[in-house]
């Protein structure tokens, strides 16, 4: 650490003395013409079609392999998120989930972006790495005003001089700088949203202000960039539940039923940029300031069916030819067999999320003479955000529901008995609360030195590209833990299964003064595809109350325990302590917050970086070859701020250890030595070469071969240093009556760990071939297939921790969880192609197409095969199936999962219109099917459901369901289309309006959940249409 201050503070002090050297250099240095670079500057724009030449432009100019999107006009990317404008490149892809980790919760704007079908994406400002402080170590896209944007490029196979840290792809976010302008420059675009479901008009505003001027100290400009956004979104959902076999000889299969959601989403983002340049002679230098601010809350009710699904009975069932019931109508038994219907919980969620990046930057380049030019860049990056996540619910029991699965979307019926209890209040109670709390703040220094030797009369090197980067990350997140360790604080009020011997009645919620409303689900998903019946809510503010509201709904629950206890003959003081077997973390209370190591995440990234690239041509041999040849060295160092946490199980009085059965003494004093605070850190050093080359076969037709070697570091939330490790017993206990002793059979040294602190980059080794053909002002074809062979990807597999006993022998425990353990690739080819028809008869004049079509085939091989036909209980090492093969209701495995994220085929399709005044655009993007991940936890699909049945005829527990065997059903995102328009008009020169419509087509969105009776559908979005009337004027 201090060496990496040392020299950070050494290279600031060569950046200044650098600065002050450079005018006493530039005073014997006759200014020069600049000799030919490929620097990408911001184009001044004038509409989609200039728009359109200009990104052309730079994709056939640049050294690398890269696509752009330029603004059309200041302010004005062609869509409403960055994330959206991503999605337009060939090649590149959306989500249209809110994170990988949370697929049942819809996003409009979209988020994550993949490149090529990798998530290894690298993220970068004016050339600078950035960041969002959310757990990872990436930028979130959707966070970022567009409106500060000039435009987006996206380098598919970086090369040496680049930041490392791409593999999928490097996207560099460009803002304007006032020597981009000719003078004095000025706009402000107010505009109005509205989305149909929500059905509420939210505005925007952004506004640019610019100037230069030439004075005595050379030519100086100034720029101030805003950005104010709002947005209001409402998205309904619907869920199929998985199917279940009831028996292990069962033929037939059954889910529990249809359970259905509706989010109300309200989201801020601002945005604030500034520059200051000046130009000198030779020398040169800006500073920028740029802020992204984020702020959303949304409000959302879910219906969910609280039935064991082994308890579910069906009449008037028709099946398909799997087994798989398609209609029928669904009710509930008890234990006993008692008819007692299907408990229901009703849900109010309420989340907001803030977060802010501020970086400030400051570069400053100078010619030392006419060959060599010296760049430094100084950045400061500070990002933070906080989370605040509710859940309250009330339950109702629901004699009964009838479904219907064989539509396009499931459906439900009531009867009369079902509408009369649901219409009831009196019927509701409160049933359960759930909390969670997390902050995170990271921040980066980074200092770059680069130098540029131009060589003179050379036939064949044109420059010499060379420098160092030294950058130091710190990173932090904190997240509420409760006693069992879990950061979502579940517990419970009062609840069916709690009657008898917990509680006499349930909480009523007429019983208490807690506010509760009735949802109508009014135009649910736009109306005529499902009808739902009314419910009633907790009411809003019971979740944002937050944690008054809580005190008083756990107090409902001691109020009955108290009042059973009394009835019952005990003592009620114990109440409290019963709900631990509910909660298990003792009663209800606010979980810890940055005190227990368990919800805390601290990391601290040291890199070290050189390189040296080389430019050539090879044009005046009379071979049009053109290209560079480069090296990257760079050095890591991780230093990770843990936790090791032991626990021991120790054997009952009286018992004896099975023959060749060892025990490890573990004394107190041993134990407390091991729960202690443990920093770990590793370096690596990597060498990335990478070589670009370009035939020009003629003015209009070239060809590109570009190979190198990448890497993508570990998201900082994989490194997370907190270790449990337990040492268990495999007790077999005598049958009652005997006084035989207890014998251990067997010690399980195993953990789960929410993180490896000793990873590794991910690497890959890519290789790029393109055809590009450019036949006019902003018309082309190109064409590109590539190879990236990856390795050391981090999958969910076994890794040994070591500790030394009380008698100082090794011990080594078994632990699950994140680690450096397989290989794979990811292949495939691009097409893109854009042109307007200017041959066109005259009434056609201004129309253009523009199109592309990316395929991408993957594999992922483990370094140690984890398979077998059927998963085990429990969610630990003894389990790897679960996250790597996924797990179905019955216990079988699946196996030959491809890459998360990656779709086979993704296409872009806009049909363009410009001529005069009128612009216009009608835009389709699709995205193929592709799998978000198994075991996610998805809408009772994943591992917070321990109730599979065990099929295995081998297994000691065959035909149970009561052993914790949980779920990893694989979860797919559905193949999806949307069509997007754009209307524009130009009044004066200085005035413009239009009018944009999103999802126009009103499409839904749709997730499939795997399991071997078939692909299902699990989960229906609808998010309505959008639309939005802006306005421009430009001075």
């Amino acid at each position: 650490m201090r060496h990496f201050k040392q020299t950070t503070l050494s290279l600031a002090a060569a950046q200044a003395l650098m600065v002050l050297a450079m005018p006493a250099m530039a005073q014997t240095t006759a200014a020069t013409p600049e000799a030919k670079t490929q620097s990408l500057e911001t184009v001044i724009v004038s509409g989609r079609r200039a728009a359109l030449a200009n990104a052309q432009k730079i994709k056939q100019n640049s050294d690398e392999i890269v696509d752009s999107v330029v603004a059309e006009e200041i302010g004005k990317l062609p869509d409403r998120s960055v994330s959206e404008v991503l999605q337009r490149i060939v090649g590149a892809t959306m989500s249209r989930v809110s994170a990988s980790s949370d697929p049942v919760h819809f996003s409009v704007e979209g988020s994550g972006v993949n490149i090529r079908g990798l998530t290894y994406v690298a993220a970068q400002l004016n050339g600078r790495e950035t960041f969002s402080a959310n757990q990872g170590r990436n930028l979130g896209f959707e966070d970022v005003p567009p409106e500060l944007m000039s435009g987006v490029d996206v380098y598919k196979n970086p090369s040496a001089e680049q930041i490392e840290g791409a593999i999928g792809g490097l996207v560099n976010l460009r803002t304007a700088l006032p020597f981009d302008f000719p003078g004095f420059k000025g706009s402000l675009s107010v505009d109005v949203s509205r989305n149909a479901l929500a059905a509420k008009n939210k505005p925007s505003v952004s506004g640019l202000l610019t100037n230069t001027w030439n004075t005595d100290i050379g030519k100086v400009g100034l720029l101030l960039d805003v950005a104010h956004s709002l947005s209001s979104n409402r998205t309904d959902g619907l869920v199929l539940d998985p199917f279940y076999k009831q028996s292990a000889t069962a033929t037939t299969w059954i889910s529990r039923g249809i359970t259905w959601r509706q989010q109300f989403y309200d989201r801020t983002r601002d945005g604030l940029y500034g520059a200051a340049q000046w130009k000198k002679g030779n020398l040169e230098s800006s500073l920028t300031f740029f802020r992204s601010k984020y702020r959303f809350n949304w409000n959302e009710n879910n219906v969910s069916n609280q039935v064991d699904p082994y308890n579910v009975r069906v009449s008037d069932a028709t099946y398909d030819a799997n087994g798989v019931m398609q209609k029928g109508t669904l009710t509930g038994v008890n234990g006993s067999g008692d008819v007692i219907g299907i408990e229901v919980e009703n849900q109010t969620r309420y989340s907001k999320r803030s977060s802010q990046t501020d970086e400030f930057a400051w570069k400053f380049q100078g010619k030392v003479n006419d060959q060599l030019t010296l760049t430094s860049d100084l950045q400061y990056i500070k990002s933070k955000t906080q989370n605040f996540d509710s859940t309250v619910g009330t339950g109702v029991g629901l004699p009964s529901e009838t479904v219907d699965y064989t539509g396009s979307m499931p459906q439900l019926v009531f009867n009369d008995a079902a509408k009369a209890t649901l219409n009831d209040p009196s019927k509701y109670y409160w049933a359960m609360m759930m909390d969670h709390l997390d902050k995170g703040k990271g921040t980066q220094k980074a200092l770059k030195l680069d130098g540029r030797w131009q060589f003179r009369d050379n036939p064949i090197l044109e420059d010499l590209r060379f420098g160092i980067r030294v950058a130091k990350r710190d990173a932090e997140t904190i997240n509420g833990v409760n006693g069992a360790g879990d950061t979502y604080n579940w517990a419970t009020i009062t609840h069916a299964w709690q009657v008898g011997w917990n509680i006499g009645e349930l909480a009523y919620i007429n019983q208490s003064k807690i506010p509760t409303y009735k949802n109508n689900f009014n135009n649910f998903m736009g109306g005529g595809k499902v009808n739902l019946p009314a419910l009633y809510f907790p009411a809003a503010s019971v979740a944002f109350g937050f944690p008054d509201s809580y005190n008083q709904l756990h107090q409902l629950y001691l109020n009955k325990c108290s009042e059973f206890a009394k009835t019952a003959g005990w003592d009620g003081a114990g109440c409290a302590q019963n709900a631990n077997s509910f909660q298990g973390g003792g009663r209800w209370a606010v979980s810890s917050f940055g005190t227990d190591p368990r919800g805390m995440n601290v990391q601290s990234e040291s890199t070290a970086a050189a390189y040296g690239q080389l430019r050539f041509s090879l044009e005046e041999k009379g071979l049009p070859i053109d290209g560079n040849i480069g090296l990257r060295a760079v050095r890591t160092k991780n230093e990770a701020q843990g936790y090791y946490a032991l626990s021991v199980n120790t054997p009952p009085v009286g018992s004896v250890l099975a023959p060749g059965v060892v025990l490890p003494r573990f004394t107190q004093a041993t134990i407390d030595a091991n729960n202690k605070k443990q920093d770990i850190s590793q370096s690596f050093t990597d060498f990335l070469p990478s070589l670009n080359l370009r035939y020009k076969a003629t003015q209009d037709l070239q060809f590109r071969f570009a190979v190198s070697r990448a890497l993508s570091r570990p998201q900082f939330n994989q490194m997370q240093a907190y270790i449990p490790m337990t040492v268990g017993l495999d007790i077999e206990n005598p049958a009652q009556g005997s006084t035989a002793a207890p014998i251990v059979k067997a010690v399980k040294l195993t953990g789960t760990s929410n993180g490896n602190p000793e990873l590794k980059p991910i690497k890959s080794t890519q290789e790029d071939v393109t055809a590009e053909w450019y036949f006019g002002k902003g018309s082309s074809v190109t064409m590109a297939v590539f190879n990236k062979d990856l390795k050391d990807i981090i999958v969910n597999q076994t890794f040994k921790r070591t500790i030394q006993d009380s008698d100082g022998k090794p011990v080594s425990f078994v632990l699950n969880g994140p680690n450096n353990g397989a290989k794979g690739y990811a292949r495939g080819a691009e097409i893109a192609y854009q042109q307007y028809f200017d041959w066109v008869p005259s009434w056609l004049q201004g129309i253009g197409l523009q199109a592309n079509y990316t395929y991408v085939d993957s594999k992922v091989k483990r370094y140690n095969a984890v398979y077998s036909a059927y998963c085990t209980p429990g969610n630990g090492q003894e389990n790897l199936n679960l996250f790597i093969n996924g797990c179905d209701t019955d216990g079988r495995t699946f196996g030959n999962m491809p890459l998360d994220n990656l779709s086979r085929n993704t296409f872009n399709l806009a049909l363009l219109f410009d001529r005069g005044p009128f612009s216009a655009r009608i835009a389709y993007n699709y995205r193929g099917k592709y799998l978000y991940g198994v075991a996610l936890n998805s809408d009772n699909t994943g591992p917070n459901q321990t109730n599979a049945l065990d099929t295995n005829p081998a297994s000691a527990t065959y035909n149970r369901h009561d052993i914790s065997l949980p779920l990893g059903l694989p979860l797919w995102a559905a193949g999806y289309g949307q069509v997007d328009i754009g209307l524009h008009y130009t009044f004066t020169d200085n005035f413009k309006m239009g009018l944009d419509a999103t999802n126009l087509t009103n499409q839904t969105y749709k997730q499939i959940m795997e399991q071997h009776i078939g692909q299902i559908g699990h989960n229906y979005f609808t998010s309505g249409r959008g639309f939005k009337l802006s306005a421009q004027y430009n001075f």
